[in-house]
């Protein structure tokens, strides 16, 4: 059983790396290597930021919070990621793209000076980290499965694939691989459904719900304060992600970007659809029992054949790198623009040198934090703690802000970062203090944030008034 999944995984990888690699181009500065030289097609965009929003949680936590609460399921992550990408698309990809940038924190210094830049800098790095970490948690534990190898040595071999074409190639390398990666786990998906589609019926599904005490197995308002919260928290970090604008700023020009954040919009809404009905029916192969593993691990590994069942073992890994290799690229743009350039002298020397080894940092930096969490969902919600709070509230404001704001955006900065980075260290058992866990953390911070950027408002503008 594990030479099948072997085999299987050396052909993906070698598929991978010779389109990461094989079409990667010679780079010489910052925009070629972070943003494909600013020539992304609207088809290119779609393919990759599709791919990289889809990935751990998407795939393995949805679905198993499907098999166990039903269709309210779909508010943890296809409602947030479907809301964000259409709010980009119509209202901040114009603003985004005809801004003269290449990271959030160069805007951030033109609204609120130097100090706020250092600031969200550290922010932006952090988050980009962690939300790399939470995709290694879940390759860690899924190729441990199936291959039986230890959660470590798991991590080290997913991470070492995604950090040599990463490296090698940039941001191009990693959209061709996204792009490939998108077929692969859109076919899992689409197969996946069928077949538990010609295995049962709604009718069935419905009455084993209700048999098993699920009375609200198909109300999608179950549980609704808990779900709207965790909504909550993914949307606003998404809105601001350097993610989005990343892909904005690569397009040839902001028609591209609008189509392609269009298309990724409807084609969420599907894929994250079919994985709610992928738990949903699941729910009589299973019913009474205490899975060991997760849900489309278990289909895995008992209820397919070879062929198909190493067909979703790839789909599954294509959908935690898409989203890895994401990460840590835009991470890696963060800290050699926002820090290398910004600190060390001769920034413009060698700089696809210095986004190569950016790169090599941000993962290890993944990687150690992945050492620590073992939870999917709780990972990649810290991760979303850090920008919701302490990112939304200033990084909104400053696309439409035209004056300084200085104090407005450290206060902002200060309040929801520091309540975010506590209840992040208090996560870790680092901190022995009783905070509300995420999501119930989210208003507080975000609360935190607003405050301080009223506060600071009102200063500034008696500032500029005198």
């Amino acid at each position: 059983m594990r030479s099948q999944f072997f085999l299987f995984l050396f052909a993906y990888f070698a598929l991978i790396l010779l389109a990461g690699i094989g079409f990667s181009r010679r780079m010489k500065s910052l925009e070629d290597f972070f943003l494909a030289s600013r020539r992304l097609s609207g088809g290119l965009i779609y393919l990759s930021l599709t791919a990289a929003w889809f990935g751990a949680t998407s795939i393995l936590v949805s679905t198993d919070e499907a098999w166990k609460s039903g269709l309210s399921s779909f508010w943890l992550v296809g409602l947030p990621a479907v809301a964000t990408v259409l709010i980009l698309a119509v209202f901040l990809a114009g603003p985004l793209y005809r801004l003269s940038i290449l990271t959030l924190p160069d805007l951030v210094e033109l609204r609120y000076g130097r100090a706020v830049r250092h600031l969200s800098s550290i922010l932006i790095i952090w988050y980009m980290a962690v939300l790399a970490a939470s995709q290694m948690v879940a390759l860690g534990s899924f190729l441990g499965t199936f291959l039986g190898l230890p959660y470590f040595w798991s991590l080290v071999l997913g991470t070492a694939v995604v950090l040599l074409y990463s490296v090698f190639g940039g941001l191009r390398s990693v959209v061709v691989t996204d792009c490939v990666q998108f077929f692969l786990l859109t076919a899992g998906i689409i197969g996946l459904f069928a077949f538990l589609a010609g295995r049962t019926s709604f009718r069935e599904i419905s009455a084993l719900a209700g048999s098993l005490g699920k009375s609200g197995y198909f109300d999608f308002f179950q549980n609704i304060r808990e779900n709207v919260l965790i909504a909550l928290s993914f949307t606003l970090a998404w809105t601001i992600s350097p993610i989005a604008l990343q892909r904005i700023l690569a397009a040839r020009n902001v028609r591209e970007a609008r189509t392609g954040l269009s298309a990724t919009a409807v084609t969420l809404f599907f894929l994250y659809g079919l994985v709610v009905l992928v738990g949903i029916f699941s729910l009589p192969l299973f019913s009474g029992q205490l899975l060991s593993r997760p849900l489309v691990s278990e289909i895995i590994a008992s209820r397919v054949g070879v062929f198909f069942g190493g067909l979703l073992f790839v789909a599954v890994v294509s959908a935690i790198l898409s989203t890895m290799d994401t990460a840590i690229n835009t991470g890696a743009l963060a800290l050699t623009r926002d820090v290398y350039e910004q600190f060390f002298s001769a920034p413009k020397k060698r700089p696809v040198l210095a986004s190569r080894l950016a790169t090599i940092l941000v993962g290890a930096a993944a990687f150690l934090v992945a050492t620590r969490f073992k939870s999917i969902l709780k990972t990649i919600g810290l991760s979303s703690e850090i920008l919701a709070e302490g990112f939304f509230v200033p990084g909104l404001a400053m696309i439409f802000l035209k004056k300084r704001l200085p104090l407005a955006g450290l206060l902002s900065l200060c309040l929801g970062a520091g309540f975010a980075v506590i209840s992040f260290f208090v996560a870790m058992n680092v901190l022995p203090l009783r905070l509300p866990t995420w999501p119930f953390s989210v208003p507080y911070g975000l609360g935190l944030s607003l405050f301080g950027f009223l506060i600071g408002l009102i200063i500034d503008v008696r500032k500029n008034r005198t």
